[in-house]
């Protein structure tokens, strides 16, 4: 019995990525590079065969997740446990500005711990738990997939840490997306889930957003 796959992409780039902003939960679009990266990207993954598609209800996955189910012919199914890490008090604000306001919680998330982003946002273990349960009931059942989830790159970053089992101390220390970019998490009996494939894409990418907080939003 062949194992799942997970394919963890990122959406296409957005204006707030090129400003180093924290997007979060805030609903930006692709912007016209980004609408590229996408389209670019979607005609390498549909050579993959995905089974199935799903997406964060936020509309730059959404709109990342639809260039690819155009082209395989697939449904894409919403779920809003799949979304970026809700930023609180720090979305809309470049990294400089979380810096200057709220130093010494900004450099904690920037280091990996697990505080409350932007002190009234969400946690890396409650992203980690929420998006892993979306992504569980896409495969319940089923063998040999290969489900597609376009998200968010903290999220992404989230899911792998917790897959792995890593520390949540350690999740930092997995490399970040760049823009339209993904990461494959396969399941073998032998080693359970693991990682086979990281910031994968179509042509490089640089990674931006480094210093805007969640390092990949």
């Amino acid at each position: 019995m062949a194992g799942n796959r997970i394919l963890l992409w990122r959406h296409g780039q957005t204006d707030w990525n090129v400003a180093n902003r924290f997007q979060g939960h805030s609903d930006i679009p692709l912007n016209t590079l980004g609408q590229y990266q996408a389209r670019h990207a979607a005609e390498i993954l549909a050579g993959m065969e995905p089974t199935a598609i799903i997406s964060s209800d936020l509309d730059r996955a959404q709109k990342t997740a639809q260039t690819l189910a155009e082209i395989v012919n697939l449904e894409v199914s919403i779920d809003a446990r799949l979304r970026e890490t809700n930023g609180g008090n720090w979305e809309g604000k470049t990294g400089a500005q979380n810096r200057e306001e709220d130093l010494e919680n900004f450099v904690k998330w920037i280091d990996g711990q697990d505080n409350p982003a932007g002190i009234i946002g969400e946690r890396r273990s409650e992203v980690a738990s929420r998006a892993r349960a979306a992504i569980t009931d896409a495969l319940a059942g089923k063998t040999d997939q290969l489900l597609v989830v376009a998200t968010h790159g903290g999220t992404a970053r989230c899911v792998i840490g917790d897959y792995l089992e890593l520390p949540l101390s350690h999740w930092a220390k997995v490399g970040g997306l760049s823009n339209a970019s993904w990461s494959i998490l396969a399941q073998s009996q032998a080693k359970g889930w693991y990682l086979e494939e990281h910031n994968a894409g179509s042509i490089p990418e640089e990674l931006l957003g480094v210093e805007s907080g969640s390092s990949e939003n």
